[in-house]
């Protein structure tokens, strides 16, 4: 497949992510509810997560933002179901790699269809908005007995 093709499929999949995204909406039930925010562009995102069994048992996200964010929000939630922190925080560090160009050969393995974000290392004023929806995650199954977390991200995140 031509290489201009291959591109074309990656834009499609994260434009399907984006238009139609995944796990959007919200949870009746969440152990966690996080909202973070990008200053940078504006992006805003929360995401509930219900952990049953020490593992991701459902998860929701909503809130605006550009179509990377929202198509790596998407692409997260479809990963991270069944995992444990340990098996997130994994993942969070290998996507984070990733998009900022230090990709790792486990990548594909660890992230499935996410890996498909790595040209974000392309444009470093998308990585942000490519790891909003990580680092939700990470904040949520790395909480204590917390039941709701605000965070902003800063410029040294």
């Amino acid at each position: 497949m031509a290489l201009s093709k291959l591109e074309n499929l990656y834009r499609q999949m994260i434009l399907e992510h984006a238009t139609h995204p995944h796990h959007h909406g919200s949870l009746k039930k969440a152990d966690q509810d996080i909202e973070l925010r990008n200053p940078t562009c504006g992006d805003v995102l929360t995401l509930q997560v219900e952990l049953k069994d020490g593992k991701v048992a459902d998860i929701a996200f909503s809130g605006s933002g550009c179509t990377i964010s929202q198509a790596s929000a998407s692409m997260m939630t479809d990963e991270v179901v069944g995992k444990t922190p340990e098996q997130i925080g994994k993942m969070v560090v290998a996507f984070s790699e990733m998009v900022t160009g230090n990709e790792s050969d486990d990548v594909d393995e660890l992230l499935g269809d996410a890996a498909i974000l790595a040209g974000v290392a392309q444009f470093p004023a998308r990585i942000k908005c490519a790891t909003l929806a990580w680092k939700a995650i990470y904040q949520a199954v790395k909480a204590d007995d917390k039941k709701s977390t605000v965070g902003f991200l800063r410029h040294d995140e």
